[in-house]
């Protein structure tokens, strides 16, 4: 049977559910949510990222709180002592956000559904990463998912750009787990890095390629000089579980694809 009742504290666990079918169990959802588009007239919305309406949650009787992130430890902290039983995962690689959504799956009984899934996300996954092997040239990719300051891509999205044909420029800042570990601390560095595109997701605000652009010393960037400054929605690509394994790797490949067909044969 697993858990009834369930508040999902953050969207990739409430866009989960409803891909196995498993949505009449949520109680409770983040005011973030916009995947699936239908939960946020079905569900009602207890909390933010940050914190949460703690006595609302403990009014809707969950069984289980789910949420992500050491961001999210007070958070969890208060649920706790409310009396409420909290799992908070805090995955940073591909292969941790399967291994999640195998979790809370097996805690469901959706196993089958869920390894149905996770196939053919993972056939899709190698689809087109042969795809991209055929390109003569991959694109040098800066991955930007905060500005100021500047915050290069977490470890998933690296790898998503790696599936997608790309190579991101910092791949040893991609490894570090939390995300003041991964400021670019010189402002000049990624335009050193000379990235061929430079991808934009600034987790709550709108990315500006205006703003990148202008930034002192950027201008002989191929990036900026071809005009290769692109926007994925934070909610297709920084939330760690279907849909930046779908949607966002679709959309890096797109660009990285567009890219390689005018400028991959070139030195």
């Amino acid at each position: 049977m697993g858990p009834q009742r369930i508040v999902c504290l953050t969207e990739e666990t409430t866009e989960w559910l409803y891909l196995l079918g498993e949505d009449a169990r949520i109680v409770g959802i983040s005011g973030y949510t916009v995947r699936p588009r239908r939960a946020r007239q079905e569900k009602p919305r207890v909390s933010a990222f940050l914190d949460g309406k703690i006595d609302q949650i403990v009014a809707l009787q969950p069984d289980l709180v789910i949420g992500f992130s050491d961001m999210q430890a007070a958070l969890a902290d208060k649920l706790i002592r409310a009396g409420l039983s909290v799992l908070v995962t805090n995955r940073r690689s591909v292969a941790q956000i399967f291994d999640t959504l195998r979790l809370v799956a097996g805690l469901l009984g959706a196993q089958e559904r869920a390894e149905a899934w996770i196939a053919g996300c993972l056939a899709e996954h190698a689809r087109i990463a042969a795809v991209a092997a055929t390109w003569p040239r991959r694109p040098r990719v800066y991955f930007e998912e905060w500005d100021t300051p500047m915050i290069s891509a977490i470890q998933w999205v690296s790898q998503l750009v790696a599936v997608a044909g790309g190579d991101d420029v910092f791949p040893e800042l991609a490894v570090m787990s939390m995300g003041r570990d991964r400021v670019v601390a010189d402002a000049l560095e990624p335009a050193r890095r000379a990235p061929d595109l430079i991808v934009g997701s600034w987790c709550g605000k709108k990315f500006r390629p205006e703003r990148v652009a202008a930034r002192e010393g950027w201008a002989a960037v191929p990036a900026v000089r071809d005009g290769q400054l692109f926007e994925i929605k934070s909610c297709d690509i920084l939330q760690p579980g279907p849909a930046a394994l779908t949607d966002g790797l679709a959309r890096m490949h797109g660009l990285f694809a567009a890219w390689a067909a005018v400028h991959g044969a070139a030195d």
